[in-house]
């Protein structure tokens, strides 16, 4: 066998080894691939699947369970439980329709919005102003009329908390941040300057 075989019958196999190895790292064996994503899968399906036992939770016979049942909601920020707290805000008990309102305040999903405009009329005085607080959370301009005419509430706190989430949508965010009237009250570094001396006369 003259070397000139042997040199190219040697390529041959270092390529066939390169180009396996090569195969293998870049396409894993199916039952890795198949691992992986299948855990990926179910760690999302378990979440959510919690998730769903939360919200069926809201429509347990103890309104203590309900309450913190919003609030777990609130904290996982999850906006597929909106619409199950938008239907809770019609719930028996007062104090349930409020810890709901502010959840979907804080979790800030726009399409709570009807739901809570609709709500801003509650009977309860708390759940008023709840539900006003949330609007001004969530920040959507639909909720301007509600607002508005939430200023002629007979509660102060909740006139007050409609003034502010005005604010709130209006003004970019930031309810707090009021202009000062007069933002430079001194423009000289002497606000009384002393009148100029005589000058000196020499005789």
């Amino acid at each position: 066998m003259s070397p000139l075989h042997v040199f190219f019958r040697t390529l041959l196999r270092s390529s066939a080894i390169f180009l396996g190895t090569a195969a293998i790292f870049l396409h894993p064996p199916l039952e890795w691939s198949s691992a992986w994503h299948g855990g990926v899968v179910a760690q999302q399906s378990g979440s959510e699947a919690r998730i769903d036992a939360l919200i069926g939770a809201l429509k347990d016979t103890d309104a203590g369970v309900r309450r913190q049942v919003a609030a777990a909601l609130a904290e996982i920020g999850n906006a597929r439980a909106v619409p199950a707290l938008a239907a809770a805000l019609k719930d028996a008990d007062a104090d349930v329709r409020a810890r709901v309102a502010s959840a979907l305040g804080e979790i800030g999903d726009k399409g709570a919005v009807d739901a809570l405009i609709a709500a801003a009329t509650d009977t309860n005085a708390t759940v008023r102003k709840h539900v006003v607080e949330a609007l001004g959370e969530i920040g959507d301009s639909r909720a301007l009329d509600a607002l508005v005419a939430a200023l002629k509430d007979s509660e102060p706190s909740i006139r007050r908390a409609a003034a502010a989430a005005i604010a709130e949508i209006d003004g970019g965010g930031d309810a707090h941040a009021l202009p000062h009237p007069n933002p430079h009250p001194h423009p000289h570094p002497h606000p009384n300057p002393r009148p100029n001396p005589r000058p000196m006369r020499f005789r």
